[in-house]
């Protein structure tokens, strides 16, 4: 299992902590699959589907492939990428030492401390 940053934990738990995605994450287990076929299974609308997997393929949770149907349509495959999680208070420690701070915030932090 490889140790991740805590930007990537973050970002993990970020996209994970939305019933959507966990239901994305859980339905792509099964294998990959095209966007309105997710939508129907999910029962969503496929706008609303998009968004949730733009954001677990930002966390690198989901993979997509564009593919062209014998119909010369083109439907954009998910599928599911491995990944494992630990989740502990010790690994959270770890993950906290590396995280970084958005360049806004340094500058907020800045200039309290020179305050």
């Amino acid at each position: 299992m490889s140790e991740y940053t805590g930007d990537e934990m973050v970002r993990i738990m970020a996209a994970l902590s939305n019933p959507h995605r966990m239901r994305v994450v859980a339905t792509l287990v099964r294998g990959a699959t095209y966007v309105s076929q997710l939508a129907r299974e999910l029962q969503i609308s496929r706008p609303l589907l998009q968004v949730h997997l733009r954001r677990l393929e930002a966390a690198g949770l989901v993979t997509s492939q564009l593919q062209i149907s014998e119909e010369g349509k083109a439907m954009k495959f998910y599928s599911v990428q491995s990944f494992a999680l630990q989740l502990s208070p010790e690994s959270i420690a770890r993950g906290a030492n590396s995280l970084t701070l958005p360049d806004a915030e340094k500058d907020a932090e800045k200039g309290v401390r020179d305050e």
